[in-house]
Parts: structure tokens; sequence; C-alpha cells
């Protein structure tokens, strides 16, 4: 969904379930995005090249998360 915000047309991404605060944070501080909430949750705004960066990103968090629980699971 686009939004314009001022003289500036801005995109929204829902954020996917699993994502930590510290990921977010991360995303928030690294990418030109904003933080908002909507009825169906958090989401992000802001250009649609960015979202796809922050949307990169939280996607390789996760898959090293999965990764992570894995391996975990492995040496159990």
């Amino acid at each position: 969904m686009a939004k314009q915000i001022g003289d500036q047309m801005k995109y929204e991404m829902r954020i996917p379930a699993g994502v930590s605060i510290r990921q977010l944070s991360d995303v928030l501080m690294h990418y030109e995005v904003e933080l908002g909430q909507t009825d169906y949750g958090p989401v992000l705004y802001g250009k649609k090249e960015e979202l796809e960066k922050a949307r990169d990103h939280i996607i390789k968090a996760l898959n090293e998360r999965i990764s992570e629980l894995g391996d975990r699971e492995k040496e159990s």
C-alpha cells in the first residue's frame, strides 16, 4: 500500500512474525524507514527501495536464527 506523505510517496510493509526488537532496531538504524502501527500490527513506512533493503535484512536475520535453532537441535 502506498501513501502520500508530504511531497513523497511512501510505501507500507508489514513486519512478519518472529522479528525481534533487536532486529527491528537494526533495520530502523540502517535504513531510511519509519515504524508505524495499524489495526493489523506494526508496519514499516518508506521508499520502495529502502523497504526492499529492509526486507532483505529481515529475511537474512530470520534465516540465520532458524539455522542457529536447527544447529542446536542437531546437537541434542
